[in-house]
């Protein structure tokens, strides 16, 4: 058990997307990203299955067959895609994802990048996000309009650069008129 190592790390991970939340103007979700990663529930498994070079959700899983923690996670953090899914309606009542809001995609990028400079530490490059993506796209439920958006900007953030892409977030993705949907902000 490593509660010094994964305190640090989450709180280290925490601060960082607060950074990029801040830089695209998302104060609140900045402030409340991860919080759950605090609660008993999240954090003993996260101490007792740190390893400090990815989620410790991801050891819990392979040891017990399911984490606990990973389950209480997605469900309370709304910058999880897998929070987003829901039974369909009509014909199609299978598993599928939901459109999820613009300021909740953002902030899955803002995580997504911060989770690969913690893991990946002086190795990080902008592309480490959209590999880590494309590792585990073909099992991501999402919807097709919240994934072209996420490939939008991992994609960016890859062949761009981090200035840019937050620069293009801030300027273009954040502002109402943005093509991905009207009260979906």
């Amino acid at each position: 058990m490593n509660i010094w190592g994964h305190l640090k790390t989450i709180t280290r991970h925490k601060i960082m997307v607060m950074r990029h939340c801040f830089r695209v103007g998302l104060y609140f979700q900045g402030i409340m990203h991860d919080m759950s990663k605090y609660s008993l529930t999240e954090f003993v498994p996260g101490c007792v299955f740190y390893q400090g070079t990815r989620s410790p959700n991801s050891a819990e899983r392979e040891q017990t067959g399911v984490s606990m923690a990973w389950l209480h996670h997605k469900g309370r953090n709304k910058h999880h895609y897998e929070y987003w899914i829901d039974y369909g309606i009509g014909e199609n009542k299978a598993m599928q994802g939901m459109k999820i809001p613009k300021k909740y995609m953002v902030e899955m990028f803002c995580d997504r990048v911060a989770a690969s400079k913690i893991y990946n530490g002086k190795k990080y490059t902008d592309g480490d996000s959209w590999e880590y993506y494309e590792r585990g796209k073909t099992y991501a439920i999402l919807h097709p309009e919240s994934r072209a958006m996420l490939e939008e900007l991992l994609w960016m953030l890859k062949e761009q650069g981090e200035e840019r892409t937050f620069w293009y977030i801030k300027n273009v993705v954040m502002k109402k008129d943005y093509p991905y949907g009207k009260n979906n902000g």
